[in-house]
C-alpha cells in the first residue's frame, strides 16, 4: 500500500520530517510529492520565526524550522499511490482516483496558513481529518500546548498531533465522527502574536526567579459521603493541605491501606534538584502521622505511583516515561522497600499508567507521545489477560486525541453501577482541572467515555491547577499549585479560603 504525502514545496520545515518519520512505522511505504501552492506565505513570517529561534528558544530547533534540505533528502517520487495525505491547501485532482484522500483541516480549513491563523487567534485549532473520496470526517483531535513555545512551537504541537491522527486512520482504520463547527477568526498579525509570546516568557522567567515552579501539594479530607465523585465539585468538608517544606513540593497522592495501615504514596520533587521520587506518608484518624519517608528512588524521574493489589500482593507502576518503558514494582515491606520486578512495556512514552479490570481483562491506560507535541491529548490503551502481559495494543492507535480528556488523573471508580475514570482537563494549561468521565464502551476493539462533571479549583481549593483524585475509604485526595516564594520571608499567608494563584507545569 503506498502513501503519498503531499507538502508545500516553498516551505519545507522540520515538522515534516517527523510526519514522514513517524507514518513511515506505518504499515505502508510512504513516498513524497512536493506540490507548488498558490497561497501567499503571511509576510514577514519566517523572520519571526527565526526570531523566536534565536530569542525563545536559543538556538534550540523547532518543528517549524525552515528544513531547504528536505527536498533533496525525500525527492518526488512518481509512483501511484493508493492513499494521499495531503498537507497543502491546494484542491484535489477529481479525474484521478485513490482509496483515501485525506485532508488535514485546522478549525475547517486546509493548509499550514490555517493552523497559523488558529493560533494567533489564541488557541490550538481542532484538527479534523477528512477523506474527500468520502466526503466525511474519519477523525478529529484537540492538541495540548503544554509543550508550546511560542507560535514555533504551537504549530510544531499542531502538525505533530495531525500526523498521530492521520497514523490513527493508517494503522486503526477510519472512524467517521461529526464534523467541529469552524469558529471564525479575526485576522491577528503574526508579529504581534511573537511579541506577546516573548513578553509572557520574560514574566514566567522573572516569576521563577522569585517563586519555585511549579509547586504542587496535596489536599485531603475525611468524608462519609461519595465526595467528589458524588457532587461533581469541591463542596463538602473542607480541605487540608499535606505539610511540606517550602523547596518541595508533593503531587499525584495515591492510597492504600495495607497490613493495618493506611499510607498515601506521592511524588516529591525537590526544587534544587528537579528529579521526582516516591515518597509516602502515613495517615490516621486526624490525618497525616510523622513526617514523609522516600520509598522509592531510581537515577531518572518518577512520578504518578499507581497502586495495584495482585495475588494478594501491593504492586507499584510509577510514571518513568522518559526511559520509555513501564516497569512494575513488587512491596517487599511496607511501605519503605520495593524491588523492580518486570518491564511491562517498552519502546513506548507513556505517562500516568492506570490499569482496571473489565470484563475479564486488564486494561492499561496512558498518556503517549510520537515524539513531538504536547505530553498530555493523546489517550493509549493496552490489554492483557494477566497483570504482567504480554500487553497487547488497543485495536485503535490511540483511542483518543482530546487535550480535555485523554490524561489519567487517578484510579477508576466503581460509582452508580458503572465505571468511571479521573481525567486531566488540560485546556486551560497542563493539569488545569479534573474531569469525571464515565466508561461507556471497553473492549480489546472498542473505547467511548463522557465526561459529565469538570471540577476546577476554587475557593475550598484555592490555585489554578487541580489534576489528581483518588480515595481510601474515607480519605479523598486531590492535589493542586500554589504560588511558593523561593525567599521564606516573602512567604505569602497560605490559608485555603484565601485567593491563591499557580503557574503552569
Amino acid at each position: 500500500m503506498i502513501v503519498e504525502l503531499r507538502f508545500d514545496d516553498r516551505r519545507p520545515r522540520r515538522w515534516m520530517r517527523h510526519a514522514i518519520d513517524l507514518l513511515g512505522c506505518c504499515s505502508h511505504k510512504p513516498q513524497i510529492a512536493w506540490v507548488r501552492t498558490e497561497a501567499e506565505r503571511p509576510p514577514g513570517l519566517e523572520s519571526l520565526l527565526e526570531l523566536e529561534r534565536l530569542l525563545m528558544r536559543r538556538g534550540r530547533p523547532c518543528g517549524a524550522d525552515a528544513d531547504p534540505d528536505l527536498a533533496r533528502a525525500h525527492p518526488s517520487a512518481l509512483l501511484a499511490a493508493d492513499i494521499v495525505v495531503d498537507f497543502s491547501a491546494m484542491p484535489r485532482d477529481p479525474a484521478r482516483s485513490y482509496r483515501l484522500y485525506l485532508r488535514p483541516l485546522y478549525d475547517g480549513v486546509a493548509g499550514e496558513d490555517a493552523a497559523l491563523a488558529a493560533i494567533v487567534a489564541g488557541d490550538l485549532p481542532t484538527i479534523d481529518i477528512v477523506d474527500e473520496i468520502s466526503g466525511g470526517v474519519v477523525w478529529s483531535g484537540k492538541p495540548s500546548g503544554e509543550a508550546a513555545e511560542g507560535l514555533g512551537g504551537a504549530l510544531e504541537t499542531v502538525m505533530a498531533r495531525t500526523a498521530t491522527l492521520v497514523k490513527g486512520v493508517l494503522d486503526s482504520g477510519a472512524r467517521p465522527v461529526s464534523p467541529h463547527p469552524a469558529p471564525s477568526h479575526r485576522p491577528r498579525s503574526p508579529a504581534a502574536f511573537v511579541l506577546r509570546s516573548l513578553a509572557s516568557r520574560i514574566a514566567r522567567r522573572i516569576y521563577r526567579l522569585c517563586c519555585y515552579s511549579p509547586h504542587w501539594r496535596i489536599g485531603w479530607r475525611h468524608t462519609d459521603d461519595g465526595g467528589i465523585w458524588a457532587s461533581g465539585d469541591l463542596s463538602g468538608p473542607s480541605w487540608r493541605a499535606v505539610p511540606s517544606p517550602a523547596h518541595r513540593f508533593y503531587a499525584d497522592p495515591f492510597p492504600i491501606t495495607w497490613k493495618g495501615r493506611t499510607f498515601v504514596f506521592f511524588e516529591e520533587l525537590d526544587h534544587h534538584v528537579g528529579k521526582g521520587f516516591i515518597s509516602a506518608i502515613e495517615f490516621g484518624a486526624d490525618g497525616p502521622i510523622g513526617p514523609a519517608v522516600t520509598v522509592l528512588d531510581e537515577p531518572w524521574h518518577l512520578s504518578y505511583p499507581f497502586l495495584i493489589v495482585h495475588d494478594d500482593e501491593l504492586w507499584m507502576i510509577p510514571e518513568s516515561s522518559a526511559r520509555h518503558e513501564v516497569t512494575i514494582y513488587k512491596c517487599i515491606e511496607f511501605p519503605h522497600r520495593w524491588e523492580r520486578h518486570a518491564t511491562l512495556l517498552s519502546g513506548v512514552e507513556l505517562a500516568d499508567a492506570t490499569i482496571v479490570q473489565h470484563d475479564g481483562r486488564h486494561y492499561m491506560f496512558g498518556a503517549t507521545r510520537d515524539g513531538a507535541g504536547g505530553y498530555s491529548d493523546t489517550l493509549s490503551i493496552y490489554h492483557a489477560d494477566d497483570l504482567f502481559g504480554p500487553w497487547t495494543p488497543h485495536e485503535q492507535r490511540p483511542v483518543l486525541v482530546d487535550r480535555a480528556s485523554a490524561r489519567p488523573a487517578g484510579h477508576f471508580v466503581r460509582h452508580g453501577g458503572r465505571l468511571w475514570r479521573p481525567v486531566q482537563d488540560c485546556t486551560r494549561g497542563y493539569g488545569g482541572a479534573l474531569g469525571l468521565a464515565e466508561i461507556t464502551e471497553l473492549s480489546p476493539t472498542r473505547f467511548a467515555q463522557t465526561v459529565h462533571h469538570t471540577v476546577s479549583p476554587g475557593p475550598r481549593w484555592p490555585g489554578r491547577k487541580l489534576h489528581t483524585l483518588n480515595r481510601c475509604g474515607r480519605l479523598e485526595l486531590i492535589d493542586g499549585t500554589i504560588i511558593q516564594p523561593r525567599i521564606e520571608a516573602l512567604k505569602l499567608p497560605d490559608k485555603l479560603g484565601a485567593p491563591a494563584a499557580a503557574d503552569s507545569r
